[in-house]
């Protein structure tokens, strides 16, 4: 390990907080400046390719249950965090930690206020999540990811950078939008990741089964499926006569939205940062149970810019679907248009900004 201090980056083990901190380790590293995560033991088996020097887990845990001892127990796993946590910074000496939610940033933002180090807070979605709300009077200062969000304290400062989209994103937004041509093939992408993807499954192929034959032949459809749903789903595409490619979980997904048409998806808040970067026209389904309503707000958002079209889930029928998707890949000139739209919105140097955030509001490096 070198002397020089570095940047402890603090987030919960879903892409949604890890993908925006990979792409900070990338451009801090771009920089010379040091890396190193830390996270809970869960979330530490899905960051063993992150781009640090040094990956770290201290205990964390949500609220599960009610009553007073779901809380004791909460509170015990939590103090146990901060314990380690404190150990760890002491040991590490950041300049600066950077929260980017989930409950896993607890123990380690509490621990870099008592030793004294600054802290910074990435909010991804346009409504504050309830750890960042939590942690926002440790901040010294909170970044985020859309210009305006709900529930933030007045009196600390803020900066909107952006939500940072990993590498693989920013290449694949090279590549323009090229609308369905007539009678062409008609690429469409549909995800809902760990907690949607049984929606998308249920309802899109027998959606897609209700459109015209003549529509029908020209998709190639490319979805992620749970793995418990993959053979219903591809059962249903190959009685429709659908092209379909599935599969649980895709490595190469900015690679597979340059190539869509259309992508029908969740509203996660690295979701709409990605469709916004490469420029991609969607139908945005909101996780209805989602906290504090979120997956609306980020899609809203999306949406106002017109770069995507809001259906709640409630809406989101097989009919329903099919008669708006009928219209929609009819129209290129609206794709098109769609395209562009979620594009001028995009924040492709968005890490670039929060770098310049948190080595702003860095300790020197070293002392």
């Amino acid at each position: 390990m070198t002397a020089e201090r570095p940047v402890l980056l603090a987030a919960g083990g879903t892409g949604g907080h890890l993908f925006p901190a990979e792409a900070l380790a990338v451009e801090l590293t771009k920089r010379g400046v040091p890396v190193e995560l830390i996270t809970d033991e869960r979330a530490l088996a899905y960051a063993q390719h992150f781009p640090a020097r040094a990956l770290h887990a201290a205990p964390a845990d949500t609220l599960r249950g009610s009553g007073a001892g779901a809380y004791a127990k909460l509170s015990a796993t939590l103090a146990r965090g901060v314990l380690r946590s404190v150990g760890i910074l002491r040991q590490v000496r950041p300049r600066a930690v950077v929260g980017f939610g989930g409950y896993p940033t607890f123990p380690p933002l509490v621990a870099a206020r008592l030793i004294g180090a600054p802290v910074i807070l990435h909010e991804q979605n346009a409504i504050i999540g309830r750890a960042n709300r939590q942690l926002a009077r440790l901040a010294t200062m909170i970044a985020t990811g859309f210009p305006s969000v709900e529930g933030l304290p007045r009196n600390k400062p803020t900066a909107h950078v952006g939500n940072p989209v990993r590498p693989q994103v920013l290449t694949a937004s090279d590549h323009p939008y090229l609308p369905p041509a007539e009678h062409g093939q008609i690429r469409l992408l549909v995800f809902g990741g760990s907690q949607g993807a049984r929606v998308m499954s249920e309802v899109v192929p027998e959606a897609l089964a209700l459109l015209p034959p003549e529509l029908r032949t020209r998709l190639h459809v490319t979805q992620q499926a749970r793995p418990e749903d993959i053979e219903a789903v591809r059962a249903a595409y190959q009685a429709a006569a659908i092209e379909a490619e599935l599969s649980s979980f895709f490595t190469d997904m900015p690679a597979h939205m340059a190539k869509a048409q259309f992508v029908i998806a969740r509203a996660g808040a690295s979701t709409v940062a990605e469709l916004a970067v490469i420029g991609r026209p969607s139908i945005l389904v909101p996780l209805p149970h989602a906290l504090d309503n979120d997956q609306l707000a980020n899609a809203n958002a999306l949406a106002l810019a017109g770069g995507a079209v809001v259906t709640p889930q409630s809406a989101f029928t097989p009919e329903a679907l099919a008669s708006d998707l009928e219209s929609r890949l009819a129209d290129g000139t609206s794709l098109a248009a769609a395209a562009e739209a979620a594009k001028r919105v995009g924040t492709p140097d968005a890490a670039r900004r929060l770098a310049n955030v948190v080595l702003a509001a860095a300790l020197p490096s070293s002392n």
